[in-house]
């Protein structure tokens, strides 16, 4: 059913509109990442101040994305996005002009808060302008820009700092922004079963999200910098992350009005996709902060080089996003969820078989492959999760989805990294026990470092200490890559056991549709028998092309 059925709109005009705005704000989650150091040098913090440029807009942006959709039933769906391109952009400029950390916090804070609406009210906006038949081809569109965010964020982000300013990565937001706002002012509508004002305002329900969910991400964000339950403060956050959740939902099915609509998740088909959307934000979001620490930190990339080195991913999605969405309407979604799977898992096998003379080609391809396994399993798995979703549940539902899409990429994020830095020391101490003075070949090795050092005019003693750090070095960097190969092959096995959850996705056939029948009229009752029937329906009705022979 058309969203807007008094208004004849190209579809594709809608779309351009409220992605333009949606593709900015997810790429405000990964661009600012890269430039941390360089934000932090200029207003005077450490490295760790500076993650909270980051972790503070993930926290905000957490908040507000379940209650997007009540907030567009609330105050109207239109003003509701206009609301935050607005802020979005202002607060942007603001985090241009920020002259302390402090500062640049609070404007992310606010511009987390503002931008957090746009995805699910974006994916609903589509799914409700597309006819159902054609939700697969609104899934790529929104999947085009769902993909190449993130990836192209930090090269982007790198490139730009790299170049000019920090700042500018903030200030490139103004002209799409004010593009944005003219374009939905103009071409986007509210349904008409979107009534502003409907309901309570569900305050407690607020209150426990903003404790709950914020609180995750602070415990997902930060728990590894902290050494985890080490920690007194991952502990206090722990604590205050569970009372909030559990809060939150003996609150919001327990009330008349809630303020995030958990009924929804009765729908088998949108529970699964749910879950299986979560799994695969891990996957995603795990895969590109690791990739780039390894180019980073053991094949010497620089930050901008190993942001690039993620592009062919983007390549392969864009490519094959609009055949996904096209195959998407024509055959049955979980078919291609198979094929996305079996592909992913394929690509992080093949990463898992790096080593340290990896060249650039062995990235490159396996990414190519990577972009098309995303393309085959974002598209087809929104339309199967959102096929049964009534119009008006619809905000609400995409709301949920997309906030445990990210949810899932900061628990991949957090047990990834967990993982590498635990393994990498596991392998180090293995690695330890085979460098020993009565090892014949440490000796050698280190006959050889100090032989080298000497050559480039270091003395004895300096010599020998040079070739012990040189040492240690080689068995950090092994034991490093040995944590990476681990975590990439995890990430493989991860895909396949998402393929045997696939069958609780319900796919609803089309109907054939029915054969043209032969147009009938009536036949003129008095003029055979000579009295009319006494009701209409017992007529006889014969085919136009019969020939009646009266007698």
């Amino acid at each position: 059913m058309d969203a807007y059925p008094q208004r004849v709109i190209n579809p594709w005009v809608v779309t351009f509109s409220v992605m333009l705005a949606t593709f900015m704000e997810v790429l405000d989650t990964t661009v600012v990442n890269v430039s941390i150091p360089h934000i932090a040098g200029n207003l005077a913090s450490t490295n760790e101040e500076g993650t909270w440029v980051v972790t503070s807009y993930l926290v905000s942006n957490a908040i507000v994305l379940p209650i997007s959709g009540w907030l567009a039933n609330y105050l109207g769906r239109k003003r509701l996005l206009l609301l935050c391109v607005a802020g979005f952009t202002l607060t942007s400029l603001c985090c241009g002009m920020a002259t302390t950390l402090t500062q640049l916090i609070i404007f992310r804070v606010l511009q987390g808060l503002t931008g957090g609406g746009l995805q699910p009210l974006a994916q609903a906006i589509l799914l409700e302008t597309f006819p159902k038949e054609r939700h697969g081809h609104a899934m790529a569109a929104f999947g085009i820009g769902i993909l190449l965010a993130p990836i192209l964020g930090p090269t982007l982000g790198g490139w730009i700092t790299d170049n000019y300013s920090w700042r500018w990565i903030f200030y490139l937001n103004l002209p799409v922004g004010v593009l944005s706002l003219f374009l939905m002012n103009r071409f986007v509508f509210d349904p008409p079963y979107v009534k502003r004002g409907n309901g309570r305002v569900d305050l407690w329900g607020i209150g426990f999200l903003a404790l709950g969910i914020g609180s995750l991400q602070v415990l997902l964000d930060t728990g590894q910098r902290k050494d985890w339950f080490s920690s007194n403060y991952i502990r206090i956050f722990t604590a205050l992350c569970i009372f909030g959740l559990v809060a939150l939902v003996v609150r919001e099915l327990t009330t008349d009005h809630p303020v995030v609509d958990l009924r929804v998740l009765k729908n088998r088909s949108f529970s699964s996709g749910v879950f299986l959307i979560s799994m695969l934000g891990f996957v995603l979001y795990a895969s590109l902060v690791l990739l780039p620490l390894y180019l980073q930190t053991l094949m010497g990339y620089p930050a901008y080089n190993s942001g690039l080195a993620l592009s062919p991913r983007g390549i392969g999605a864009l490519l094959f996003t609009p055949l996904a969405g096209h195959l998407t309407t024509k055959t049955d979604p979980r078919r291609l969820l198979i094929v996305g799977m079996i592909l992913g898992s394929i690509t992080m096998f093949q990463l898992s078989g790096l080593n340290l003379y990896a060249g650039f080609w062995d990235i490159f391809w396996a990414q190519i492959l990577q972009g098309v396994a995303l393309a085959f399993l974002f598209i087809p798995l929104m339309a199967l999760a959102m096929a049964r979703i009534e119009p008006e549940k619809m905000g609400n539902a995409t709301s949920i989805f997309n906030l445990m899409r990210n949810i899932g990429g900061s628990v991949g994020i957090a047990i990834m990294t967990t993982f590498l830095a635990r393994r990498s020391q596991l392998h180090q101490n293995h690695l330890v026990e085979n460098v020993t003075p009565g090892s014949l070949q440490t000796l050698r090795l280190l006959q050889g470092l100090r032989a080298n050092f000497h050559l480039h005019g270091a003395d004895s003693v300096t010599a020998s200490r040079k070739a012990l750090a040189a040492l240690y070095g080689m068995v950090q960097q092994h034991a490093s890559m040995l944590a990476f190969v681990e975590a990439f092959w995890l990430m493989g096995v991860v895909f396949l056991l998402m393929i045997p959850f696939l069958p609780l996705l319900q796919y609803a056939r089309k109907k054939p549709a029915p054969k043209p029948t032969q147009k009938l009229h009536k036949v003129d009752a008095k003029a055979i028998h000579g009295t009319p029937l006494p009701d209409e329906e017992e007529q006889e009705a014969v085919p136009e092309d019969h020939h009646l022979v009266l007698h």
